[in-house]
């Protein structure tokens, strides 16, 4: 009998090593990133570059995701951070995509894996990093020492600051990663819990409806979730993108 953490086992596809121990095989994984980004241009040929003037349901959708990943954006940064708006865009729109691509049988949800949504927040984290040491040089550092707190403390609060900063790319990649997961693995237990009741057959099989109606439910929750959580991940990198441009 397979376990429920079978669903998130990385298989190779297409197997490939470079010097030996260097794995830069085609994994799964890979294939429904790929997916993802070949969604997203899918979007942009029907929704964006052949946009309607009066928009049908799925355009209304499009353009209902535009602004509020713009309003969002421009509330939290300012004017000057509308810039980053297409990244954003592109990042929210690439992980909700793979995320509702887990909830399809026997596909693969690449952000249910730590090392995909921290390769994602430490890359978003560095690029941040980098564009306020750009903008301040070495002003930048006087954001790990709070205004007003008394030079004693420095030290202590400087050292806090530092370390609390570079949590946010564990934290970032840890939140996606560990709802997607959890979400995952209660919609397989109760798929299997509703099975078993099914081809135990009798008046057993009518036990199957409590597992199924609640598998239901925590299937709409999860679709939720997915976007939801893109949402959280987008919207906590505009926010550390606005505390670089303005040193909050």
């Amino acid at each position: 009998m397979g376990s429920h953490f079978d669903q998130f086992e990385i298989v190779r596809l297409i197997p490939f090593h470079l010097f030996g121990n260097l794995d830069l095989s085609f994994t799964n994984s890979t294939l429904f990133m790929l997916f993802a980004v070949g969604f997203f241009y899918f979007l942009y040929l029907t929704n964006i570059k052949n946009s309607l003037i009066i928009p049908k349901k799925w355009q209304s959708i499009i353009e209902l995701i535009y602004e509020t990943i713009h309003s969002t954006v421009k509330d939290n940064v300012g004017t000057d951070g509308t810039k980053y708006f297409g990244f954003i865009l592109t990042l929210f729109i690439f992980i909700a995509t793979m995320n509702l691509f887990g909830l399809i049988p026997y596909t693969f949800s690449p952000t249910s894996h730590f090392a995909v949504t921290f390769g994602l927040s430490f890359s978003i984290f560095i690029g941040v990093l980098i564009i306020g040491i750009m903008k301040y040089k070495l002003n930048y550092l006087s954001m790990f020492m709070p205004a007003g707190a008394p030079l004693g403390l420095g030290p202590f609060l400087v050292l806090i600051e530092f370390i609390s900063h570079f949590a946010k790319a564990l934290s970032l990649g840890l939140r996606l990663a560990a709802n997607i997961t959890a979400g995952h693995l209660l919609f397989t237990i109760l798929s299997v819990f509703t099975w078993n009741f099914l081809t135990a057959g009798g008046f057993i099989a009518l036990g199957a409806l409590l597992p199924f109606s609640i598998g239901l439910f925590i299937t709409i929750l999860e679709i939720a979730v997915a976007v939801i959580q893109a949402y959280v991940f987008c919207l906590l990198t505009i926010i550390y993108l606005g505390e670089s441009l303005h040193l909050h």
